[in-house]
């Protein structure tokens, strides 16, 4: 079943129900909604020519026309690509090129980078601006009907890294989508249609996925008039719609207690912060339940199995009399209702309660590969398991607590930033000999940026110059934040860099 069905049905029985907001406005209802999507799709067929199973990638900020986009790719019979927007527009042209876009809809603050390197794409039409004129005739075309779609097509290209520091388009299938909203409803909370949901997070990761449940329940989608996450905003917003939840990274939990605002908000009206992307800290949860009550659950996922492994319940966030509840906090939770889960050896045997070792889920929520890399496809879902790469142990009450990340990844306001990237472009400068990067605990990001650099003999660098060729090559939120000039790295005897030693001079230093 296409996934977008479930706004075609939520818009016949419900189609005066508000399905989109920005900030108080209504700026769609179901009915209205669904009409949209159907106009998008017909003009993405018709006007633009694309055909069943071609990929149209989305870059824009959150606003309302991010979910008219979204569902009308689907509608018609298409891809979805959503692309984080904060990203350099190299790095989106990778994206692009690689997931064979054949168009991009984006913003007007987008616009301008995306035909910066269209002239690589040849196959890649002029962007679609959302608010344009092409885009207001878009919404008038004769609308299409909903594509036919077999559980295992493609729905989400969701590009993550591995250790080669290069995206790898995770192929996110009808099916896998379906399960995610299911089980959503299975172990973390139900929805009404009074509810809705706060989208302060990108629509292009975790938020824009759990759009899916609540559009099915024909809830509210609110988008802040910012487009983003600004604590005294969302504090007004929760005091405005009753039945709020929202999916927030743990470091947008920890602004959110350390806003001045917070003193003077009513939260009577939030339902459920769901809270992921990487681990709070247990005093950190403990501020939270205090600060809002019990009204958190945790999950954790990846973008191969989307939002989905495992999760701790509100209700177990509220057990305080339970004798291991501080070790529970710190926890991941349970499997979820729709997958297995295990913690095996190197050997892919699994272990006994208490021992650590790679965590490797398998469950129809689980992508069927990595888009065009059958190499990369065959070692992460290798004997029927996706491998996380995560390392983790079990109790014997089957809580999963996360040990360690083996990739190295650094996550920094609730987004994942890849070391090798960053060394690959530090290794640009003629001068640089070697780079190491790690993450260093920050107060409101959860993690920093360091690069430690090793010039070669008789040359200087200075970070002014390397920050220069980051910010030319990357993001600006992945380059680091301090540069460590050094004479040499740490490591082992087969010549890999010891980054744990790093890290444990970095938390010397305090």
């Amino acid at each position: 079943m296409n996934i977008a069905a479930l706004l075609e049905k939520t818009a016949r029985s419900l189609p005066e129900r508000p399905a989109v907001s920005l900030g108080d406005a209504v700026t769609a209802r179901y009915g209205e909604l669904h009409e949209r999507a159907g106009a998008i799709a017909g003009a993405l067929r018709s006007a633009h020519g694309l055909a069943p199973g071609e990929r149209v990638a989305i870059v824009m900020t959150n606003r309302p026309d991010y979910l008219e986009a979204l569902f009308g790719i689907w509608y018609a019979g298409l891809v979805a690509v959503p692309v984080n927007a904060k990203l350099h527009p190299r790095e989106v042209a990778y994206i692009l090129s690689n997931s064979g876009s054949r168009l991009c809809v984006t913003d007007e603050g987008h616009a301008e980078g995306i035909e910066s390197v269209r002239g690589e794409m040849p196959s890649l039409a002029p962007p679609l601006v959302a608010g344009s004129e092409d885009w207001r005739a878009m919404l008038g075309h004769d609308p299409a009907s909903l594509a036919a779609a077999r559980p295992d097509d493609p729905a989400w290209l969701f590009y993550t890294s591995g250790t080669t520091g290069r995206p790898k388009g995770a192929t996110i299938s009808h099916r896998n989508l379906m399960t995610m909203t299911l089980s959503y409803f299975a172990d973390l909370n139900p929805i009404a249609p009074d509810d809705c949901v706060l989208h302060a997070a990108p629509l292009s990761h975790g938020s824009g996925l759990y759009a899916l449940p609540f559009i099915a329940k024909g809830a509210n989608n609110v988008i802040p008039e910012s487009g983003g996450f600004e604590p005294a905003e969302v504090l007004s917003l929760i005091e405005r719609h009753p039945g709020l939840s929202m999916f927030a990274a743990p470091t947008m939990v920890v602004r959110l207690l350390d806003s001045p605002a917070l003193a003077s908000a009513d939260t009577a009206n939030l339902d459920l912060i769901v809270y992921g992307g990487g681990p709070m800290y247990v005093a950190d949860v403990e501020r939270a339940l205090a600060a809002l009550g019990p009204k958190l659950a945790q999950i954790y996922g990846q973008g191969e199995a989307p939002m989905t492994i495992t999760a701790l319940s509100r209700a177990c966030h509220a057990e305080s009399e339970h004798s291991r509840y501080r070790e529970r906090l710190g926890s991941a939770g349970i499997a979820r209702t729709d997958v297995e889960v295990r913690v095996v050896d190197e050997e892919d045997r699994p272990l006994p309660v208490g021992e650590s070792g790679e965590i490797v889920v398998r469950g129809d929520v689980v992508m069927p590969g990595y888009w065009e890399n059958p190499e990369a496809t065959a070692s992460a879902l290798k004997g029927g398991w996706l491998h996380t790469g995560d390392v983790g142990r079990f109790d014997e009450d089957g809580f999963l607590t996360l040990l360690d990340r083996a990739k190295d990844m650094i996550i920094s306001g609730g987004t994942n930033i890849y070391p090798r990237e960053i060394e690959e472009v530090l290794l640009r400068d003629e001068a640089v000999r070697e780079a190491a990067v790690i993450g260093r605990a920050h107060p409101e990001w959860g993690e920093e940026v360091v690069a430690f650099v090793v010039p070669h003999d008789g040359q200087s660098v200075t970070e002014d110059r390397l920050d220069r060729l980051c910010l030319e090559s990357i993001a600006r939120f992945k380059r680091p934040r301090a540069y460590r000039i050094v004479a040499g790295l740490p490591k082992n005897n087969y010549g890999k860099v010891l980054k744990r030693t790093l890290r444990d001079e970095l938390e010397a230093e305090g």
